[in-house]
């Protein structure tokens, strides 16, 4: 889920420069249109790792926009008046009114956490808590307001590289205090239930936003994009109907970095060592599903992929090392009618392995949030709810003991088009080529960002993405495979 934000993302000084007077203008005036409509409030609750740039972004914010219309607050350890009181009391009275926004600090997500990190809560508490905050969320959101969550986020090695840096900057050292040394030691327990959090309370009238925050003008600009382009949407009116609030983009990468970008799709592993690691993988793999402790798990894995990434090939070199009654391929194609006349996750829902088996997902549910996405299949409404569903439905698997694995298979364009003008020529290759596929490639762009959101958003620790870097095919098969009996090992190993 915080993939995206620990690649390294950043802006020179002359296009942050430059982009910043346009966003400020243009931020004042969606500002001073929020003040004319005064149809709703805007609220936005900052969390994040200690040191990735909270204070100093909403500093700005403060300075790009108009202050007088803009309401800070920062709640700290609950007062005795508080504490006599419900716990939402506190922030429910310092809501802002209609035309005006909010800044959270220390919001109903800060003290949550922090109890989760320092052993204070337990699970069964955590989940109550965050079960509570959505219902408060979706209420705010039915009466009008415009909410945005914002994690800011630091990896573990930037955290520790920073408060370092600080420490021996005579100069700057004033800037670190007890609690961000005490957070670096709970680090892992921080991120493991923020993820939790934002996994559970990601919803389409509530979306959380991830913010990398080792660049100050990438994290600033990003920040500032995401709020402009929100107010925009929920500013806007069509023929007197008031669109979806949450109608900004998903996507904030500035530079153009997104985690697709990020591959090293030249990876390749030579014809030997192909053979040699293919047969090791597969005999690992056979041996692990015959192992007694397989009888307390299930295995999912899904299969998706840019067209012609080989995602048939990964396939049948995972089946091989199979008896054929030990796995159940499901091809996933348009939906029939049948299928149509159901809830989007009932024809998926019908192929959940019992204990024991091994089921294959060629496509899968993750069609919603690709090509219904990219193709207006379904509405904006639907494939933003559509992520936390998803996220939903996995966990669901897991706590019954499925072991779900996610492969995106990734190729650049170019070899992408190699291998369609190889299947046209190739006879008993050619069904694998339609117009569709060549009409999908005029979309590229649009792809990469819905995967970049979908990876965002439904990477977690019951279910996470391996991005496969697929332009070499024996380098691609062998990792599917490995990735595969990682999963599975780590699995015994929790039992």
């Amino acid at each position: 889920m915080f993939e995206s934000a620990e690649i390294g993302h950043s802006i020179d000084k002359e296009t942050y420069e430059a982009a910043v007077s346009e966003l400020r203008e243009a931020l004042l005036d969606a500002q001073f249109e929020l003040k004319q409509q005064a149809r709703f409030p805007v609220l936005i609750l900052i969390n994040g790792i200690e040191g990735a740039g909270k204070g100093e972004t909403v500093k700005l914010l403060n300075e790009w926009m108009d202050p007088r219309l803009i309401q800070v607050e920062s709640f700290l350890l609950p007062t005795d008046e508080e504490l006599s009181r419900p716990p939402q009391w506190r922030y429910w009275r310092r809501l802002p009114p209609k035309g005006k926004t909010g800044i959270f600090f220390g919001n109903w997500y800060s003290q949550v956490l922090v109890n989760r990190a320092l052993g204070s809560m337990k699970l069964s508490e955590l989940e109550q808590a965050v079960d509570e905050v959505a219902r408060t969320e979706k209420m705010l959101s039915d009466e009008g307001a415009l909410i945005l969550k914002f994690w800011f986020h630091l990896s573990k090695k930037q955290l520790k590289k920073r408060l370092k840096e600080l420490r021996d900057d005579p100069q700057r050292s004033w800037q670190i205090n007890v609690l961000d040394w005490q957070q670096a030691k709970v680090y892992d327990k921080i991120v493991s239930s923020a993820e939790l959090v934002l996994r559970r309370t990601n919803r389409d009238y509530a979306p959380w936003y991830v913010i990398e925050g080792v660049d100050p003008r990438y994290r600033s600009l990003s920040v500032g994009r995401i709020l402009l382009e929100s107010l925009q949407a929920a500013l806007k009116v069509d023929n007197g109907r008031e669109v979806n609030p949450h109608a900004a983009p998903l996507t904030s990468s500035l530079d153009n970095r997104g985690l697709l970008d990020s591959l090293d799709l030249s990876l390749s592993l030579s014809k030997d060592a192909y053979k040699k690691q293919l047969a090791d993988e597969q005999m690992r793999l056979n041996r692990l599903v015959r192992d007694k402790r397989f009888r307390r798990h299930a295995l999912m894995a899904v299969f998706e992929g840019n067209d012609a990434a080989g995602k048939g090939g990964a396939i049948r070199r995972v089946t091989g090392a199979l008896d054929p009654r030990q796995y159940h391929i499901v091809p996933i194609a348009a939906p029939t009618e049948e299928e149509r006349a159901q809830p989007y996750l009932w024809r998926f829902w019908r192929y959940a392995p019992g204990r024991r088996q091994f089921t294959i997902f060629d496509r899968s549910w993750y069609g919603r949030v690709l090509v219904e996405r990219v193709e207006g299949f379904c509405s904006e409404a639907d494939w933003m709810r559509a992520y936390s569903e998803i996220n939903d439905f996995e966990e669901q698997l897991h706590n019954h003991g499925v072991v779900v694995v996610k492969f995106w298979l990734s190729i650049d364009k170019e070899t992408q088009y190699q291998r369609f003008k190889e299947r046209e020529q190739v006879p008993f290759k050619r069904y694998k080529i339609t117009e569709e596929d060549w009409r999908n490639r005029d979309k590229w762009d649009q792809y990469v960002d819905a995967v970049g959101d979908m990876v965002d958003r439904t990477s977690t620790v019951v279910a996470p993405w391996t991005l496969v870097e697929a332009n070499d095919k024996r380098y691609a098969r062998v990792k599917v495979l490995r990735t595969i009996n990682d999963a599975l090992e780590a699995a015994f190993a929790r039992d």
